[in-house]
């Protein structure tokens, strides 16, 4: 049965279980040039798809890496307007090796205790989120994950999340009426590295393993076995 897509998604085949060790490999083998400053990988999908489980079982594999979590950069600005603020609050800091240490000024001005932290000297930042793979943001990544699944099944995991309430059900509208004409514009699904199943559609062990399809744009046509 066909996935109910974003417009303008092709819709990824051939997908299979690897390892998420095979996965994470095949993401380093994307920039095998890059020294001196940990790889930058950009997870991007819409809400619902997994981003937040998916970074965190990346992570896992390399324990000496760090989560990037665009909803915090984004925190009390408009849905996809915070680019700038990630490149130059994060992103700019980590191309030199540099730690981070990032306030955003949304943070402050609202009295968001915290900041936005990355340690030096780690090997893979993940930086996680919708909208990540744009093409203004596309010379800051080193590779890039597209997690692919049925815009059904994806909100009635938004649903399961966050809940079903008459204010719940407006704000996912509104961010909706911001999503999909971004994405369909952007098309991250053609820029990414590697797809990944959101939710997976075949049997795995999750803690192991990860559900993967070629990408449905030019980068990245040999997949781990």
């Amino acid at each position: 049965m066909a996935m109910r897509l974003h417009p303008g998604e092709v819709e990824a085949a051939g997908w299979r279980v690897v390892t998420l060790l095979a996965a994470v490999r095949h993401l380093l083998d994307a920039s095998p040039g890059v020294t001196g400053r940990p790889r930058v990988i950009a997870i991007d999908g819409r809400g619902g798809a997994g981003k937040t489980t998916l970074a965190g079982r990346l992570r896992s594999v390399v324990p000496h890496s760090a989560v990037v979590r665009t909803d915090d950069v984004a925190w009390n600005l408009a849905c996809f307007d915070w680019a700038e603020v990630l490149v130059d609050g994060v992103l700019r800091s980590v191309h030199r090796g540099a730690a981070v240490d990032f306030r955003p000024a949304a943070w402050a001005a609202h009295g968001r205790p915290g900041s936005i932290t990355v340690p030096a000297g780690v090997e893979v930042v993940w930086v996680e989120g919708t909208g990540t793979v744009r093409g203004e943001l596309a010379p800051w990544w080193d590779a890039s994950v597209w997690l692919q699944g049925d815009l059904d099944a994806q909100e009635r995991l938004l649903v399961a999340r966050d809940g079903d309430s008459p204010e719940q059900r407006e704000r996912v509208a509104n961010w909706l009426l911001e999503e999909l004409p971004f994405l369909e514009r952007e098309q991250p699904w053609a820029r990414a590295t590697l797809v990944v199943a959101g939710p997976a559609h075949l049997d795995h062990d999750p803690a192991t393993e990860v559900v993967i399809a070629p990408p449905t744009g030019p980068r990245g046509a040999h997949l781990p076995v």
